[in-house]
């Protein structure tokens, strides 16, 4: 039994509110904490919250507490509320953001894979076969009962990640098991690994089968495929829906106590209430939180894909910008603008001095970005939103990606052609004045699917981080030829991994920009 634990903490109830929280010993899950922190605190804490705690693998970052264990001995906890919550102690400060149920998935794929505890008489046998390991090096033979068991809660701990794995997430969690159970070694392969990664894999795929048959959305939109019975469908392992940017809530089920009729009634309420001149906010925002699985049936989960134009006919708020970032915190659990511009900041002193470095050689990618640094350094005053603006400018240019397409201009007295522009920014200007599209600009409007969908923010960066967001609300595509920069904003900026390795131009990137 291991010892018991004090924590000491300092929890944030409210923005400028701090209070000090003792533990004899570590609660035995998150909600009972809550429970105690609701005593502790009143009446400061009522209704519903989560809580976030400062995680020192992320130099700080703030991040959901789900799992008890990761609770810092001392550290800070945050209090966040739902969104619509009234109560006096929510933060004024931060984006409204729709609260994240339980039910669905937390957690991207983490940097340190956790082996789950299994039952108390597994965790025994375990325990005595890792002792005659370091003894005398004997591997502990398992019952078929004690593997499945094993099997099984890795596969749950797998799939409380994602439901669809790739092959180097399963080796991570093979590693793992052979490492907490040094017992669990097999011959095949080095250190056993191979050996439990494809027993896992398997499991992991019967595990996906049972959740799809009872019915689970993420995994059931792929059944009814080819079959011996049915020679005539769709190819088992082709076009699988399943998430390709790091989404963490693809698609779900729709609430419990909702129905698609009762859903659809809030969906027309949100068109009624997008319709008024005075907007409630709020209100729009719980629609639309409640309403999220049905959006994403429809969006994710149609034979074919819909077009753009029909979507946000029916969802209208899908044209505010505070909805689009309020979609994306529903499908990542992430705060998009504040991930965005931190992670953006942070990095475009390195890479403006890598695109300088650049500019100084031959070539036509030198020249492409010698062009953009002299209009940048002709500016007179050059703030943060300049230098955003040129690194993101320059950075398809770095990575030689062909951005013509995406980066557009036109004079404000012509109409702009937009025949084959499947995500673009367009910007207008009204002369041709050295700097102004690129700086100044008169506007911004976000383009999708050959239209502007809307007109956004005269900041670059603003209308580049909007059109991000409508990327992953609307379930779109990088076009190929910017897909390294949209890849490098997903992973780099915004930390959404898929665990896919990168390749060429774009690790080069992400070497020089980490290496001091």
């Amino acid at each position: 039994m291991a010892a018991a634990q004090k924590h000491v903490l300092r929890v944030y109830v409210a923005r400028d509110i701090a209070l000090k929280l003792t533990l004899t010993e570590r609660p035995q899950s998150v909600e009972e904490l809550k429970e105690i922190m609701q005593e502790r605190f009143k009446p400061r804490l009522d209704g519903d919250f989560s809580l976030h705690y400062e995680d020192p693998d992320f130099d700080g970052d703030l991040c959901l507490l789900v799992d008890i264990q990761e609770l810092p001995e001392k550290g800070t906890l945050r209090v966040v509320r739902p969104e619509g919550d009234t109560s006096s102690t929510a933060s004024s400060d931060t984006d409204i953001l729709p609260h994240v149920p339980a039910t669905q998935r937390q957690k991207h794929w983490p940097d340190h894979f956790v082996v789950p505890g299994f039952s108390y008489e597994m965790e025994h046998i375990l325990e005595e076969g890792n002792h005659v390991y370091e003894e005398s090096g004997k591997l502990l033979k398992l019952k078929r009962s004690q593997k499945s068991e094993i099997l099984k809660k890795m596969a749950e701990r797998i799939y409380s990640f994602k439901p669809y794995p790739h092959d180097k997430e399963l080796a991570i969690a093979a590693q793992a098991l052979v490492t907490a159970h040094p017992c669990l070694r097999m011959t095949a392969g080095e250190d056993g690994e191979l050996g439990w990664k494809r027993h896992i894999g398997y499991k992991v795929g019967s595990y996906r089968n049972n959740l799809a048959k009872a019915g689970v959305a993420e995994v059931a939109i792929n059944i009814g495929r080819r079959s011996r019975n049915n020679p005539e469908k769709e190819h088992p392992h082709h076009n699988i829906k399943k998430a390709r940017k790091a989404e963490v809530n693809y698609i779900i089920n729709l609430p419990k106590d909702q129905t698609p009729a009762t859903l659809e009634t809030m969906r027309e309420e949100i068109v009624q209430e997008v319709e008024k001149t005075e907007k409630n906010q709020l209100v729009i925002g719980k629609l639309m939180d409640t309403t999220y699985a049905l959006r994403r049936q429809e969006i994710v989960g149609a034979p074919v894909a819909p077009r753009v134009r029909d979507v946000v006919d029916r969802w209208p708020a899908l044209l505010m910008g505070s909805q689009v970032f309020a979609e994306f915190h529903r499908i990542n659990n992430v705060n998009l603008r504040t991930q965005f511009y931190k992670e953006l900041d942070r990095h475009t002193p390195k890479l403006i001095t890598l695109c300088r470095e650049k500019a100084t050689k031959t070539g036509k990618i030198a020249e492409e970005l010698c062009k953009i640094m002299r209009i940048y350094d002709l500016q007179e005053q050059r703030d943060v939103n300049m230098r955003r603006a040129l690194v993101l400018r320059a950075l398809p240019v770095y990575l030689r990606e062909d951005a013509s397409n995406f980066f557009m201009t036109c004079n404000s007295a012509d109409g702009p052609d937009l025949t084959d522009t499947p995500v673009a920014l367009l910007t207008i200007v009204s002369d041709d004045t050295t700097g102004v599209a690129l700086f100044s600009p008169e506007s911004i409007s976000v383009v999708v699917e050959d239209e502007i969908l809307v007109n956004g923010p005269t900041s670059l960066a603003d209308s580049f981080l909007l059109l991000f967001g409508y990327i992953y609300a609307l379930d779109l595509k990088y076009p190929k030829k910017l897909e390294l920069t949209l890849t490098f904003i997903q992973k780099i900026v915004m930390c959404l991994e898929d665990n896919k390795p990168l390749k060429g131009r774009l690790l080069t990137l992400k070497n020089d920009l980490f290496n001091e």
